[in-house]
């Protein structure tokens, strides 16, 4: 079972079951853990080969045992994500943990991933269980319907999930407003009916501070 403890440590309390983490996440556990390290993250032989040629870094250990194991990640602000036989779309580095039956692959993101410098690969998590997501700064979970579209800066997107369609497009911000921007600034704009998840800090970008 995952819970929190406070707002930036993960606990997961396992009784011989196991758990999907960020290598290198754990900070302290109680009882019996074995831990493992999980090529390609855990996609074996074929999941690396993908990751190392689309750029979605993603190296995860699998811990198994008896008790409780904590896990955090640079001070980061942690969001649980429960799925019900959905799919999670997360970039690499925001994902902190996952249930060990949930898969992980990864997905062609279009454009955006050109603009964000994250690579056009994103990471998915889908399947039944619980995800733990991380931001820099606590997450806006944001609701989009087919009435109200929403447009994200790509270097705060964090994930989303429900049935959306992702469009590229150029635009100004309030940087290229002010004069400050350092190129054309570039946006994400989601339509159909899930939830985004936005952190209040944004990521440098190809396309400048966006």
């Amino acid at each position: 079972m995952f819970r929190l403890q406070g707002s930036k440590t993960l606990a997961v309390d396992l009784t011989g079951d196991a758990v999907k983490a960020k290598n290198g996440s754990m900070v302290a556990y109680d009882g019996r853990m074995d831990f493992k390290k999980m090529s390609g993250g855990g996609e074996g032989i074929r999941g690396m080969v993908t990751r190392r040629l689309t750029g979605e870094q993603m190296v995860m250990m699998e811990v198994k045992g008896q008790g409780t194991c904590y896990f955090a990640d640079r001070a980061s602000e942690i969001n649980l994500v429960s799925l019900h036989g959905d799919k999670l779309y997360v970039e690499a580095s925001n994902l902190l943990a996952t249930d060990a039956g949930l898969r992980t692959g990864t997905t062609f993101t279009g454009l955006r991933g050109g603009a964000s410098g994250n690579g056009l690969f994103t990471t998915t998590v889908e399947g039944t269980g619980q995800a733990a997501i991380m931001s820099d700064g606590s997450a806006v979970v944001l609701r989009v319907t087919p009435q109200y579209p929403l447009i994200v800066d790509p270097g705060a997107y964090i994930a989303h999930q429900g049935r959306l369609q992702q469009h590229f497009q150029s635009g100004v911000n309030f940087r290229t407003l002010m004069g400050e921007g350092s190129g054309e600034s570039f946006q994400i704009r989601f339509e159909g009916e899930g939830l985004v998840y936005v952190q209040p800090s944004e990521r440098n970008t190809v396309g400048g501070d966006v």
